[in-house]
């Protein structure tokens, strides 16, 4: 089954998809070895660990492309990626929209927001007009029938937490492009209450019974269970930041012990993680070394695999 094909029968069946984010290729190999159904390429974890910059729309259109590729080349899973603004109007965005089905991703999100954007859940956001934003997801709408009909086109609206927006202008805006633009689905960015995501899933449901609406929900605390989101009519549990926003903290607090007691701090890690899949060099198990050797068994010449006998490491796959 295609990749787009599995995305969409995720998003439309009536079980909720846990959806975590990852910023490359490693990390999303650990979404596949967890188990989960599918992966995200985060906007933002991409700015901040690609370019080491703040996700304000610094990062361009061609390196979104070669972050998504290498994930999307890395699993067996499909990939659901951002594409923020869509880098332009809606002629840039018919040409991104193709350009990521060329990539290899199964779906992306695309926002209104105005260009240069940033992040969603950073205040200072400002949106471009309705009438805009629907010429825009309909080119996005043509760009990927013309290629894979099945691609998952997401229209994800910031207007809840935009200057001068809120509840109402999101709901006029999900409905619009439900109604005007046929999204494949509709993004509830910057929710701040579950009462308020039920509000807009009642009111999207006004206008399509069908359509499948995720939402970002990182301002509700204590964060909703799956239980309560699927039961609140989301198709999607999202977790954007979930594999690097970990990465994150625990490189930092062990860069942070390691620069204040050396290499003591690297023998308790050592210890602390002995038995660990991914301890000293077991990421090379997850990375596919062992395959390698196999394809090596297969295709070289007879006797080239003496030099795992002829050679040491510290590793052998």
């Amino acid at each position: 089954m295609r990749k787009t094909t599995r995305l969409r029968e995720l998003f439309y069946r009536p079980e909720i998809l846990v959806l975590p984010g990852t910023c490359n290729a490693l990390q999303a190999r650990m979404v596949q070895a967890a188990g989960f159904e599918a992966c995200y390429m985060s906007g933002g974890g991409t700015s901040n660990s690609l370019l080491g910059v703040p996700d304000a729309g610094f990062t361009t259109l061609s390196e979104m492309l070669l972050n998504a590729g290498y994930i999307a080349s890395a699993i067996d899973l499909p990939l659901f990626s951002d594409a923020d603004t869509g880098y332009g109007n809606a002629l840039n965005v018919y040409y991104a929209i193709q350009r990521f089905v060329q990539a290899g991703v199964a779906g992306v999100h695309l926002e209104d927001q105005v260009f240069p954007k940033r992040c969603g859940y950073v205040a200072g956001k400002e949106v471009i007009s309705l009438e805009e934003a629907v010429g825009k997801y309909r080119a996005a709408m043509d760009a990927k029938r013309e290629l894979d009909a099945d691609f998952v086109l997401v229209a994800r609206t910031d207007a809840r937490s935009a200057a001068n927006g809120g509840l109402g202008e999101a709901i006029r805006r999900g409905q619009a492009y439900c109604r005007e633009a046929r999204v494949d689905a509709v993004y509830f960015e910057g929710a701040p209450s579950r009462e308020e995501l039920g509000e807009f899933v009642a009111a999207i449901r006004d206008v399509d019974a069908e359509v499948p609406i995720m939402a970002g929900t990182s301002a509700i605390s204590p964060p909703p269970t799956w239980e309560e989101l699927q039961a609140l009519g989301l198709a999607v549990a999202f977790y954007p930041g979930a594999a690097f926003q970990a990465a994150n903290v625990a490189a930092w607090d062990y860069l942070h012990d390691f620069k204040q007691r050396g290499v003591q701090a690297l023998v308790e890690f050592q210890e602390r993680t002995r038995g660990h899949p991914l301890a000293g060099f077991g990421v090379n198990d997850l990375v596919g070394f062992p395959a390698l050797r196999q394809r090596e068994e297969r295709y070289l010449p007879a006797g080239a695999l003496e030099k795992y006998d002829q050679s040491a490491g510290v590793y052998t796959p």
